[in-house]
């Protein structure tokens, strides 16, 4: 036999309403102004409806002071509904920005703080979603929810209260509907969190897909994939829209019970005070007072009624963002340490591998295997290997964006040492596979890494990575804008500026992954002669497939398939130009 509660979903709830309490405390004085607010608007909705009566009774019985008293005070309980309105509306404003940005910064700062590889394991697009559509919901649950429990509760207090000392049959038949909203809600809890969740997760992939489209839009015309990439498009709308009409048509036909039950009890309210006033024991201004407070009642139990599929709703928003903001932050520990260091590194900086392995997580596979390497202030090492091997890997941990299964990696000048981490990013300068330019200006993509640096910094830079001459067929200059990814500049021009930004940051280690691999051999031994004359003591570290680089490296260590460090060996190493 099923429990009436559902213990797991209630815990749920209650943990992800923990979180969203520690926001609502941040803003508690602006949240209980606002349901001071919300509270006597309610209060003076009543006070109205009970002076409306007065005002009815004074017109059939003619009694001019009352009448005039009645009339005096709804109108003054009318226009300060309005002023409590408006001021509302503006607290609500005021509130719902500044909740809406604290959770956006939050969470965006947690997303780029969080654990690399963990991160990793969601799509942007999902990421974006949670950042949009999971905030704006959790900000609504915020601003709107605890406020809105206060303010219907008591409306609904009052209103029952009137009517009680009425007529006491009356409040009865106003909360008729009452045993179905609780005999209803652990089925409501469950199916309204349930499409809350498929809706939002469904959402999540039709942007992914989108994002992704876009960015890949020149291989899927270059594969002429236009075709097949709109049809799967569609099918993903498709499937959100048949998740969507499924909510909605859950929320009509909960919509149509509700409005079925609302009219059943209304009708029965008036029924009742019509029959009343036909006995005569009521008058009309009463009875004015019995359709409108019986009205307010139905409505205001049907409010705090709709609260829980509110209210299952936040929560779901909120479990998702707690799914990526409950990853472990990096440390950041040693930043003063790390500092000191960086101090003493234009004596030149050490880097100590020692015996290091790491797999990724969920795989029982080791992707290094027992690495020991030292490199000294000045030199330059190729690492080579089949794809796959673990070049890129090698160079991750070396940047702390990943952390060795086991064994050690240390920085160290100057007689002091520390250990790589996500603190220790400052030593290194680094050039990926990918581009990843931004669009903007080319003095705006440099700078990126070094706000201050002068226009004549911006060109020697550029001219270390041969690309004065571009520039200057410029009119721009250094304001020549790029586009999105780079899109108009060539692959070779892409990875010459991603190495005069790494040139510009300026640090001891230099680290290029596949960094040359679109220029011509000219123009990369010249790159490549540049970046050792600048700086002697400067540490290069680079992965390659291109036997042209080798000869601008004193040391050459080949990764093995079994993921291990050997000296240099023909049989490990694939050629793609056209020296092989």
């Amino acid at each position: 036999m099923k429990r009436w509660i559902d213990r797991d979903l209630v815990k749920s709830m209650i943990l992800e309403w923990k979180w969203i309490f520690g926001y609502i405390k941040k803003n508690k004085l602006t949240i209980l102004i606002y349901i001071v607010f919300g509270v006597l608007a309610s209060v003076l909705s009543v006070a109205g409806a009970v002076a409306s009566k007065y005002l009815i009774d004074a017109v059939m019985t003619k009694e001019h002071a009352v009448l005039i008293r009645s009339a005096a005070a709804v109108i003054s309980l009318l226009i300060t509904q309005i002023l409590f309105q408006a001021l509302s509306s503006r607290i609500t404003a005021v509130l719902s920005t500044r909740v809406g940005n604290e959770l956006r910064n939050e969470i965006f700062s947690r997303v780029v703080r969080a654990d690399w590889e963990k991160i990793g394991s969601f799509h942007s697009g999902e990421l974006l979603n949670r950042l949009e559509g999971d905030v704006s919901s959790v900000t609504s649950g915020v601003i709107n929810f605890i406020p809105s429990v206060f303010s219907k509760s008591m409306m609904f207090v009052l209103s029952f209260a009137v009517v009680l000392h009425y007529d006491s049959v009356m409040a009865f038949l106003a909360l008729l509907s009452a045993p179905f909203f609780v005999l209803s809600s652990r089925f409501l809890v469950r199916t309204i969190r349930k499409f809350s969740k498929e809706t939002r997760e469904m959402n999540g992939r039709v942007l992914s897909f989108s994002e992704e489209t876009l960015q890949n839009l020149q291989i899927i015309k270059a594969f002429d994939l236009i075709g097949e990439y709109i049809s799967l498009f569609r099918g993903l709308t498709e499937k959100y829209r048949d998740v969507k009409l499924k909510y909605e048509k859950f929320n009509i036909l909960m919509t149509m019970v509700l409005s079925l039950l609302g009219l059943i009890v209304s009708y029965s309210c008036y029924g009742w005070a019509v029959y009343r006033l036909w006995q005569g024991m009521i008058t009309v201004g009463t009875m004015t007072l019995f359709l409108q407070i019986s009205s307010t009642l139905t409505s205001s139990f049907s409010s705090i009624a709709s609260l829980a599929p509110q209210m299952v709703s936040i929560s779901t928003g909120a479990g998702r963002i707690m799914e990526i903001t409950e990853f472990e932050a990096e440390k950041d520990a040693d930043r003063e340490k790390a500092q000191s260091l960086f101090k003493r590194a234009g004596q030149g900086v050490t880097v100590k591998i020692d015996n290091v392995s790491f797999a990724y997580s969920g795989s029982d596979r080791n992707v290094l295997n027992g690495v020991s390497l030292t490199v000294q202030p000045g030199e330059r090492i190729a690492v080579v290997g089949r794809s796959g091997n673990g070049k890129t890997t090698f160079l991750r941990l070396l940047l702390g964006l990943l952390k060795p299964s086991e064994g050690s990696m240390v920085l160290s000048s100057g007689g002091e040492s520390i250990g790589i981490s996500d603190s220790t990013r400052r030593f290194f300068s680094y050039v990926p596979q990918e581009s990843t330019l931004f669009s903007g200006t080319v003095a705006q993509n440099l700078r990126i890494v070094s706000p201050e640096a002068s226009d004549e910094e911006l060109m020697h830079a550029l001219r270390l990575a041969c690309l004065d001459d571009f520039i200057g067929r410029q009119a721009e200059g250094l304001n020549y804008r790029i586009d999105e990814n780079g899109d108009n500049l060539s692959r070779g021009q892409l990875q010459r500026f991603l190495i005069a930004r790494a040139i510009l940051r300026n640090a001891p280690i230099m680290l290029l992954d596949e960094a040359t691999s679109a220029l011509d051999p000219h123009t990369e031994a010249c790159v490549l002669s540049n970046i050792i004359r600048d700086d002697p003591l400067k540490i290069v570290i680079l992965t390659t497939h291109k036997k042209s680089v080798l000869s601008h490296c004193g040391r050459v260590c080949t990764v093995t398939s079994d993921g291990k460090f050997v000296p240099f060996e023909e049989k490990h190493f694939s050629y793609t130009d056209e020296e092989s």
